[in-house]
């Protein structure tokens, strides 16, 4: 089960009501074995926009203005190499590579004023899957990690997974327990005999024998109950999620993307892009709350019409598919869909026919979970180098996904020192992306 070993005091929620009832309430579930803080976190899940999260990262910085801010009246210098199509909102444009989301853009908002200071990929991918600045004093936990920790496990399946792989050090788990790693799949769901690690008895392991193994693990397991350290209480965590997902087979089938109909999987494109998006949507579906994946290289310094016209048509099937299966099973509403990268890149072409990073403005895109449906918020100037208006930081992005998850991003978690740290510091919930 080594596969497992790859698991990609809190303040009271600010929306609880105390009042007489409430605590009566309290009281009577107290009696029942549940804290005050199980309460406090049902409360804030039963008032969820959005059941689980695909949050699909492209890694390298992806241009803005050659995908979803194409600046099409600038001089060829700034405008680029591609030209742009018109989408299904009027006056909003995309880039020419991205004509299948062109047609599906009522059903998503585009943010054209995503902004931060962070030139280095390293600092600028730790912004999106953190919500944080980088900081030498501490090593703050993924959001999927987050989501993990307060939401749990539901259906037998991870609560947070990687697909294929946990992406960078900053998709890990920071100051929490390594309980809340992101399984790996650890393969390409696009690759021919493509099967995930450890969801299946080991040859020669009967149901019997893995009883068996189970229970002589718990006897061990007892005798050091008594110690605190986070690598065992881990390790008996992953176990425990192991033995619960390889007993469930509705949990197991939800990897095999074998099962999916061919029509389904000729839809998305028998591509990395479409085969992993596919998959995301099976396991959210089964009841993973967070699923993280990863597509293409986007670090176009160099020819970057020839780099984004090899991968952004990929993508492009593959996300407008995504968006279209989801929305016909009744899902979109209930899962929020991201897509991000670390920063956009340079307003000009450089010497060598590319562009360079920049993270004051860039494009992101979110669909569904409590998003509003055919809308672009903020703009960048004229020429693609700043935040014309309506600015979305990093932390005010976080604050919105967390609360539409049905976490308060004004919570605070502790560090294994004791130390109350804010699940987003300084950012608040942008009300103009909710629907």
């Amino acid at each position: 089960m080594s596969n497992f070993y790859n698991y990609c005091g809190s303040e009271e929620h600010k929306n609880f009501k105390y009042n007489r009832r409430n605590f009566f309430t309290v009281g009577f579930l107290s009696g029942l074995g549940l804290s005050l803080n199980q309460v406090l976190a049902s409360e804030s899940i039963s008032k969820a926009k959005a059941k689980s999260v695909i949050n699909i990262f492209l890694p390298g910085g992806m241009s803005h203005q050659e995908s979803w801010d194409p600046k099409i009246y600038a001089p060829i210098e700034y405008r680029g190499p591609l030209g742009s199509i018109k989408t299904s909102i009027p006056g909003v444009h995309f880039s020419e590579n991205l004509v299948e989301t062109a047609k599906i853009v009522d059903k998503i908002t585009v943010v054209r004023s995503m902004t931060h200071g962070e030139a280095a990929h390293e600092r600028g991918t730790h912004n999106m899957f953190t919500g944080y600045k980088p900081s030498s004093a501490l090593t703050y936990p993924s959001i999927g990690s987050v989501v993990s920790h307060e939401l749990g496990v539901r259906n037998n399946l991870p609560p947070y997974i990687c697909i294929p792989s946990q992406p960078n050090e900053f998709a890990g788990t920071g100051y929490l327990s390594k309980m809340h790693s992101g399984f790996s799949i650890n393969a390409d769901p696009a690759n021919d005999g493509y099967k995930v690690q450890d969801l299946s008895f080991p040859v020669g392991v009967d149901e019997n024998r893995f009883k068996t193994r189970k229970n002589i693990l718990t006897t061990i397991n007892e005798h050091f109950s008594n110690q605190d350290d986070d690598k065992l209480r881990a390790t008996d965590s992953f176990y425990q999620k192991a033995y619960a997902l390889i007993s469930s087979e509705k949990a197991r089938s939800a990897f095999d993307i074998e099962k999916e109909d061919n029509k389904i999987r000729d839809f998305y494109g028998r591509n990395s892009a479409g085969q992993r998006m596919l998959l995301a949507r099976r396991l959210i579906e089964a009841g993973t709350r967070f699923v993280t994946l990863t597509f293409g290289g986007w670090d176009h310094h160099d020819n970057i019409a020839a780099g984004i016209r090899n991968q952004l048509p990929q993508f492009d099937k593959a996300y407008a598919a995504l968006i279209t299966d989801l929305d016909q099973r009744g899902l979109l509403n209930e899962t929020l869909v991201l897509v991000t990268s670390e920063f956009g890149r340079t307003p000009k072409i450089n010497a060598t026919a590319g562009r360079d990073h920049w993270p004051s403005v860039y494009s992101i895109a979110l669909a569904g979970g409590g998003i509003k449906r055919g809308y672009v918020h903020g703009e960048s100037d004229a020429n693609g180098a700043q935040p014309e208006n309506d600015p979305l930081t990093v932390e005010n992005l976080a604050a919105t996904v967390y609360s539409l998850i049905g976490i308060d991003p004004d919570k605070r978690l502790m560090t294994p020192d004791s130390r109350p740290v804010s699940v987003v510091y300084n950012g608040h919930v942008e009300r103009d992306l909710l629907g």
